[in-house]
């Protein structure tokens, strides 16, 4: 093998993320014995983070019409489509790690948190989708519906570095696209406005944070690190980097920082925001 190879070989073997959820799960093992047989077959029997995630996926989705068998073979057909999969499913381990004062070990989304789960169903839905295979699509999507109630539509598009905190009712429709690095909390829609076919869902820019309970409608633009305050309904553009609250949902100021869909913070200031954070 030459230099280069080798060194190709050597970076790619390095996985910080996968590293880690295995020591955590090894302290698990240590700290609780009696759920060593879920840790083992969860994540210490497997080698990569891939393989983990599908069996862990496919465990929560499976049911006597499909069985979870089935499902991790409809994942590894995804995840040899589109790799980046397995890269983005970090990405959101990552994120919700940094943003989720609940959440201080790498291992909990894998295991436990529905959000992530439901999130990473939806990436191996849209490849399929997009791979022609709609019917099983549909049905992860009625499973994930079912199992994490939360409902993607398989051709909506998602970033990466994505945090759905508690994701209890979560609706998004099929054109909607929401990009890198977003925060929502549960009962979000990013909905439509009628019957009406064609592009007819919201567009959620790089940074947005979006609290519970908010519902954006039709096919508007969500700006750049810009937040929309729980409860609020959305029906026009936002800006980037503001805020918008109230039904129906209008600027009150800034969105307080450069960053909010990690900073998390969804309070509004008794001055309106009138000033830049």
């Amino acid at each position: 093998m030459s230099t280069k190879l080798s060194t190709v070989a050597a970076v790619s073997s390095v996985d910080p993320v996968w590293d880690r959820v295995r020591l955590e799960a090894e302290d698990v093992t240590k700290n609780d014995p009696s759920l060593g047989g879920f840790i083992f077959a969860s994540v210490l029997n497997h080698d990569r983070f891939e393989d983990a995630l599908c069996h862990r996926l496919a465990q929560r989705l499976g049911n006597a019409d499909i069985g979870a068998n089935l499902v991790v073979q409809a994942f590894e057909d995804a995840l040899d489509a589109d790799p980046d999969i397995g890269m983005a499913a970090r990405a959101d381990i990552m994120a919700i790690q940094d943003r989720d004062p609940a959440c201080d070990r790498f291992i909990d989304p894998l295991l436990y948190f529905k959000g992530f789960q439901a999130v990473q169903t939806h990436r191996m839905a849209h490849r399929l989708y997009k791979m022609g295979r709609k019917d099983f699509a549909y049905y992860l999507q009625s499973r994930t519906s079912m199992i994490f109630s939360v409902d993607i539509h398989p051709a909506a598009r998602m970033g990466k570095g994505i945090m759905i905190d508690h994701a209890h009712a979560i609706v998004i429709g099929e054109t909607a696209v929401v990009e890198d690095d977003v925060s929502m909390l549960h009962s979000v829609t990013l909905g439509g406005t009628g019957k009406a076919d064609g592009d007819r869902h919201p567009k959620v820019r790089r940074g947005v944070l979006i609290g519970a309970g908010a519902a954006v409608l039709g096919n508007i633009e969500i700006g750049t690190c810009s937040r929309v305050a729980a409860g609020s309904v959305v029906l026009h553009d936002v800006p980037a980097n503001r805020t918008v609250a109230g039904v129906p949902a209008k600027v009150v100021g800034y969105a307080g920082c450069d960053q909010p869909a990690r900073s998390m913070n969804h309070t509004i200031s008794d001055t309106g925001e009138n000033t830049k954070g």
